[in-house]
């Protein structure tokens, strides 16, 4: 499955109320740290089909996400389990330490 689209009008249907975990990547076009990690996001969402749902926030589209979530800085990657939130990540990060989000 691709990586999803959030916006404030989805994020509730897509992810607190997903019956799988979810993986949130809260991301910028102008972000160099998030186009380096951009690859391990999308193998996640390739590689994890109905098992995890990923999901993409771009920032400066959607604000208010990143302040509901307190994002400060990008890439964050925060995992959600059953409509709750699990673990946070800040910055680059290999394929297994966001598989490990989940853990």
């Amino acid at each position: 499955m691709a990586e999803i689209t959030l916006t404030s009008q989805n994020f509730d249907s897509e992810v607190l109320n997903s019956d799988i975990p979810v993986l949130v990547d809260f991301w910028a076009s102008w972000c160099g740290p998030c186009r380096m990690i951009a690859p391990a996001v999308a193998e996640i969402a390739q590689e994890n089909e109905g098992k995890i749902k990923v999901g993409k926030v771009n920032v400066d589209e959607e604000p208010e996400l990143a302040d509901r979530f307190s994002v400060n800085s990008i890439p964050t990657l925060i995992s959600f389990k059953n409509g709750e939130l699990y673990k946070t990540t800040v910055g680059v990060q290999s394929k297994n330490s966001l598989l490990a989000l989940f853990e």
